[in-house]
């Protein structure tokens, strides 16, 4: 059974950083596809970025603030977040599966418990 850990959560002023960092463990093979999601209170999951082994993709809503990396040969990511806005403010979960069929957070199998990022005005 994979086991995910997520930390780097917080409180920051709008335009500030913050980095999330997910390490994965439990048996896991080094080639698992890793993801972080959010949830704002009442809204449903939604996807942030994830990476391949082919490379990374964000949702729209991020791209060119947000940075998804891994550390080489392993299952750790990190999230460096850029120029957050309020709006951003959400609990953020790290995810993993070997092959996951979309973006769509019902279709990954592992999950970390996730950490909450508040971004004040």
């Amino acid at each position: 059974q994979v086991q995910l850990v997520e930390s780097g959560g917080g409180l920051v002023q709008a335009g500030g950083s913050l980095r999330l960092s997910c390490a994965a463990s439990g048996g896991t093979r080094n080639n698992l596809d890793m993801g972080w999601f959010r949830q704002a209170p009442g809204k449903e999951r939604e996807f942030v970025a994830r990476i391949t082994w082919s490379g990374a993709d964000y949702a729209d809503s991020v791209k060119g603030r947000f940075t998804i990396s891994r550390v080489n040969g392993k299952n750790t990511v990190f999230l460096q977040m850029n120029d957050l806005k309020p709006e951003d403010t959400a609990v953020y979960y790290c995810a993993a599966d070997l092959k996951p069929k979309s973006r769509t957070w019902r279709d990954w199998v592992y999950w970390g418990q996730g950490t909450q990022v508040t971004v004040s005005s």
